[in-house]
């Protein structure tokens, strides 16, 4: 008999997430130099890592004998001092995805549900369907999270809420005034995690740290992956109210951050001339992209984060054809917008080749 039959259910009804492809692999597959290749798929930061966290990373495989601290104190202590919390709301993760598996460890289970608006971050329908949990999509009209709609969601078995802000694949956000509503008639029974991997890239971000100050069951998840430019360190964390991150450090793994990720973070907290930096490069790669698209007629979706989503028609195709000429961008039919591709912010010169193979793919032409 197949093994399939003894596995659990929910893992074999899974479909396996599919990360962005990789640089060597396209490379090799188009023989083609590493180099050569544009990959402005998984909005990655195209300036690299913080110089000061690359100091740091290199100083600390001196001990990389050494278990990691498990606790992760230095860096908690550093996020929880940058934030005004105590070192008690802060739980460490291998990536901010880690730590919605935490949430969904924590609080899932086959009698649960948990909500999301329709075009947000995949991981979560995985998530939730791995832990056997019911998902509930909520529609988000102009690709906008529609929170009085997730209010309304809410019943007695849920215990999840994902509220993505700036959202993945999108690029939209929701604004204080809504966040204030919604929060007003969330239920205790229920954990709202805001999914904030965006937030340094947004010119003015809602304040979602004062729930945790008025004792609301929040878990604020960040990470040094985008902004930081450390996303091969998988260093994420979650900034939560005490109850919520007690139940997180009981379903963490020991040592699950290692000490290399740990010293690069703590130095990528401090590295503001390169965050400014890579929030410049980004602000001008928008503006790129958002009048090329007008001067040839595209619909987009107006981002504030490190990505556009644009309609192309067949999105599949516009992959593949582009891939050939060494340009990576993300299709988008997962997020069920078989229409629709993803372009991560790149540098100018990356901006411009990818402009430029897509203006070959699809035989557009700027009409200003």
């Amino acid at each position: 008999m197949n093994i399939d039959h003894y596995a659990n259910r929910f893992v074999c009804d899974l479909v396996a997430y599919e990360p962005g492809k990789p640089i060597d692999e396209t490379a090799r597959e188009l023989g083609l130099e590493p180099a050569d290749i544009v990959k402005v798929a998984s909005n990655e930061n195209p300036l690299g890592p913080s110089p000061r966290a690359k100091e740091a990373m290199i100083a600390a495989l001196e001990d990389a004998h050494i278990y990691p601290d498990g606790g992760g104190y230095r860096l908690r202590s550093a996020i929880a001092g940058k934030f005004g919390l105590s070192i008690d709301n802060v739980v460490l993760g291998n990536g901010s995805n880690e730590i919605i598996e935490l949430l969904c460890h924590s609080f899932l289970n086959a009698r649960a549900e948990l909500i999301a608006a329709e075009h947000a971050f995949v991981v979560y329908k995985l998530m939730a369907t791995l832990f056997g949990a019911k998902y509930v999509e909520v529609p988000d009209p102009g690709f906008v999270h529609d929170l009085d709609a997730m209010a309304d969601a809410i019943t007695e078995d849920t215990r999840l809420v994902f509220i993505a802000n700036p959202n993945n694949p999108t690029g939209t956000m929701v604004g204080q005034e809504e966040l204030d509503r919604f929060m007003a008639r969330v239920p205790d029974h229920v954990v709202v995690a805001f999914d904030e991997a965006y937030h340094e890239f947004l010119d003015k971000a809602p304040d979602t740290l004062k729930y945790i100050a008025q004792g609301k069951n929040v878990c604020i998840l960040r990470t040094c992956s985008k902004i930081h430019g450390l996303a091969a360190l998988r260093i994420g964390y979650a900034l939560a109210s005490k109850g919520v991150a007690a139940i997180l450090q009981k379903a963490r793994q020991p040592f699950n951050v290692n000490s290399i990720a740990q010293a690069g973070a703590i130095a990528a907290l401090t590295d503001d001339t390169h965050v400014e930096n890579t929030r410049r490069v980004n602000r001008e790669g928008l503006a790129f992209y958002s009048q090329a698209f007008k001067e040839r007629g595209l619909e987009y979706v107006p981002s504030v984060a490190n990505f556009v989503l644009v309609k192309v028609g067949d999105g599949d195709r516009v992959f593949r054809d582009m891939l050939k000429q060494g340009v990576i961008i993300r299709a988008m039919r997962s997020y069920k917008l078989p229409d629709w591709v993803r372009i991560s912010i790149g540098t100018k010169e990356q901006n411009e080749r990818c402009l430029e193979v897509l203006d070959a793919v699809l035989g557009t032409v700027a009409v200003s």
